[in-house]
């Protein structure tokens, strides 16, 4: 099929919060520097969630949502000569392109040219899109759009992985799970014996913790307003349990108290304001690190002390776990195949491609954590 348009079966989101339609869309071949990829496996991220739901951005419809997902290369695009029809890859919302200055840096994976863009619903090559239905152009979503058979990704949004790896587990890697693990084996950098708190205890954050229990954190404080998430984060690593509504006074002076002084470390997934400050002062004086990883609205502010920084607290903020997507995460999948990483307990749900709204279903009840979609089911 390489250099023809494919027709196949996508799931369309066509209005706000409305179900997704299954439809037979075509998918126009790669352009220069992008890759057709053929998903076997995707899964349910909280942020197509809220894209579909279209609540505080701008809407942009007909559109195929998706982006946490595994497959394999069907054609490339000229110029393109790391990847090839048939290599195991993982698409990645944000991409490498291996040229500008933070793709050059070791600090940092916000590349100029692939960066996360919510708004561009067309490929960057030409501003236009490879699906289509009936001549009406449909958009794409974080340049990945996994809810689709076939998909046309930039060639710098794709991870070449172990072609052993089983695509229907690590296709979580490619976004929540490695975002919430790097904050704290990246940026946070917990030592072994270290105590760490996680506020807000969902696929995120749960990945954080496991991050710390990988790191051989003594202690891991999982901090949530929701008291049914306590007997899960076991599983994570997650030592003790605290619900900010049992207690009458500022979370992070109780942490404080039950840690003599504040943990070690912090990592804060909510992207709630008042979790952030609090992560940042539960955190000890002299050596603590508090990592910002959820996401605040736009335009949303907090304060603290300037004492708090003084006395030798910092502050940090992390996007995707600070991997680079090309280069490090073919070693966070390398990490789940020698045991180090389990992924399977991520995993709650799994459903046919036909029956791709019942994983909204399942995460707007707050029932799952990842819902893995089977593409030929």
């Amino acid at each position: 099929m390489s250099g023809n348009v494919i027709r196949c079966k996508a799931a369309v989101a066509r209005e706000a919060g409305k179900p997704l339609v299954i439809e037979e869309v075509e998918v126009a071949p790669p352009q220069k520097m992008e890759v057709r990829l053929k998903i076997l496996f995707t899964s349910l991220c909280h942020t197509d969630v809220y894209f579909w739901e279209a609540k505080g951005q701008n809407p942009l419809f007909p559109r195929i949502l998706g982006h946490e997902a595994g497959g394999i290369v069907e054609s490339v695009g000229e110029g393109v000569t790391e990847l090839k029809p048939g290599d195991k890859v993982l698409p990645i919302f944000t991409g490498e392109c291996g040229d500008c200055r933070h793709c050059k840096s070791e600090d940092s994976n916000m590349c100029d040219l692939l960066r996360i863009n919510t708004d561009r619903g067309t490929m960057i090559n030409d501003g236009q899109t490879r699906f289509s239905k009936d001549g009406e152009p449909i958009y794409h979503f974080l340049g990945t759009s996994t809810f689709s058979e076939y998909t046309v990704v930039h060639s710098g949004c794709v991870a070449k992985i172990n072609p052993d790896a089983p695509l229907d587990k690590v296709c979580v890697l490619s976004c929540g799970i490695s975002t919430g693990m790097g904050a704290t084996l990246n940026v946070a950098k917990p030592k072994k014996g270290m105590t760490v708190a996680i506020f807000g205890l969902g696929a995120v954050g749960l990945a954080a913790a496991e991050g710390a229990r990988i790191a051989g954190a003594s202690r891991i404080i999982g901090i949530d307003l929701n008291a049914s998430r306590a007997n899960e984060a076991k599983k994570f690593g997650v030592t003790e349990f605290v619900n900010p509504k049992d207690h009458d006074k500022p979370i992070q002076e109780v942490i404080v108290e039950m840690t003599d002084g504040g943990v070690d470390r912090s990592v804060e997934c909510t992207g709630n304001v008042k979790a952030m400050i609090s992560a940042f002062e539960c955190v000890h004086d002299g050596w603590g690190v508090a990592v910002l990883v959820g996401v605040p609205a736009k335009d949303d502010e907090f304060k603290t002390l300037p004492l708090n920084f003084l006395n030798e607290r910092t502050l940090k903020g992390t996007f995707f776990g600070n991997y680079k997507p090309r280069t490090d995460i073919p070693g966070v999948v390398e990490k789940y195949m020698n045991k180090e990483l389990e992924v399977e307990k991520f995993i709650t749900h799994h459903v046919g491609f036909s029956e791709i709204n019942k994983a909204f279903d399942y995460m707007l009840k707050g029932e799952s954590l990842r819902c893995i979609i089977q593409m030929d089911a």
